[in-house]
């Protein structure tokens, strides 16, 4: 089936698709390593320091694969996209906060809906305070736990993006049986043909300090001596610094090469992206009780505007993944369009300054349908009990690290 030829995603052509019966918009694009073809990758580590690889088929070959960037991951960078762009005021969007500074704990400072792992239906939400009332007995927050996908608008109104990356309201007064909605925008990043690949460590002390200059103590001010009269002591001896008092437990003298599993070369890397038409089209938006097909189309709008936004901006703030896993694309992002059965796919370009513009109209046309929007977003603040389980949790980590002779 011959394919239209790419062109700029308009708001028409968008709202088309999202009234119609269009399946999904989709984006395919293929990477490769910024050293280019052949240079090392290196994918996420899960437990026990393991790669996620598995074999795939592909155009019918059965291929090694490896997971570069998890559906989980994909969703927070798209989220953290977002954040920036509202913090910039490129687009207008609810975003709920909660201020740590102001509560004494300033390293931490702001968490919003857009980095709280569950969103609005978070914990870190949950205890905290909304106007001296906890979240989730506030006016708002009970209106949450009421949400289903007959009835979004409070989420519409004060969490849209839970909407596009999906929510289980676990934490709140109906525990597991709290609403789900599943993720309508989903982004995964594979290496394919990868081949496993190994590293190697040491380090070079140019101060050449011997194990033999040990063993190091437990000093009582905090940090390490050398001196026994100086040190912490439990039953009357010296506590030696970290496990056994080495230097290099202080992070000192040298580190004996070694070479172990690590990295991996691919022959591409292929990031896919798929925004459900289908799943926004099961959501509905009702005001007052009152169900309307328009604003259901309007809130719909909004929420797939916002999905291509987010990926949008996402792929354009670059794909440097982690350290040593920098990818480049090797051809044009496009978006296909997946259309009725049988029909050609349409091809659309969308830059970040069209997309946000996207999303500025589809907002602005569903508040003139009466649909609400809390563009002002909800401020709150920790609970003292939340605040007391961080000072505690912050102490503990300090303490551990000392006592494993960590700076």
């Amino acid at each position: 089936m011959p394919e239209s030829p790419t062109k700029p995603l308009s708001y028409e052509d968008l709202r088309s698709a999202v009234a119609g019966n269009a399946a999904a918009f989709r984006c395919v694009t293929r990477l490769q390593p910024a050293g280019g073809p052949g240079d090392k990758v290196f994918p996420p580590t899960y437990e026990g320091g393991k790669y996620a690889t598995e074999k795939r088929r592909i155009n019918g070959e059965v291929v090694d694969c490896v997971l570069l960037d998890s559906v989980q991951s994909q969703a927070n960078r798209m989220e953290l996209a977002l954040l920036d762009a509202w913090e910039r005021g490129q687009i207008p969007l609810p975003v709920i906060s909660v201020d740590f500074a102001g509560a004494g704990l300033p390293e931490i400072g702001r968490i919003t809906s857009l980095e709280a792992p569950h969103r609005i239906a978070d914990a870190i939400l949950r205890d905290s305070l909304l106007n001296g009332v906890p979240f989730r007995k506030s006016d708002d927050g009970k209106r949450v736990a009421d949400v289903s996908s007959k009835n979004a608008t409070a989420l519409f109104e004060l969490c849209p993006t839970a909407l596009v990356f999906g929510m289980w309201d676990s934490t709140g007064p109906r525990g597991g049986l709290g609403a789900k909605f599943a993720r309508a925008l989903v982004s995964e990043m594979v290496g394919n043909h990868a081949q496993m690949g190994c590293k190697t460590s040491s380090r070079i002390d140019p101060l050449q300090i011997l194990v033999q200059a040990g063993p190091l103590y437990k000093a009582k001010d905090g940090g390490w001596t050398l001196g026994e009269e100086d040190a912490i002591q439990e039953k009357k001896a010296a506590v030696k610094f970290g496990k056994e008092g080495k230097p290099s437990e202080a992070n000192h003298g040298n580190v004996t090469p070694s070479i172990e599993d690590g990295g991996c070369t691919i022959s591409e890397a292929i990031q896919t992206t798929v925004l459900s038409l289908a799943a926004l089209r099961r959501l509905r938006f009702p005001v007052n009780g009152k169900s309307d097909p328009a604003m259901d189309d309007a809130a719909r709008l909004v929420l797939a505007s916002l999905g291509l936004c987010a990926a949008t901006l996402a792929r354009d703030a670059g794909c440097d993944l982690r350290s040593r896993c920098l990818l480049h694309p090797t051809e044009k992002t496009a978006w296909e369009l997946l259309d009725g059965p049988g029909e050609p796919k349409t091809k659309f370009v969308l830059s970040s300054k069209d997309a946000a513009a996207l999303v500025a109209e589809a907002v602005s046309a569903a508040k003139k349908v009466g649909l609400p929007w809390r563009e002002d977003g909800l401020s709150l603040v920790p609970s003292p009990q939340l605040v007391a389980l961080v000072r505690r949790s912050v102490e503990l980590a300090a303490q551990t690290s000392a006592d494993n002779g960590e700076d």
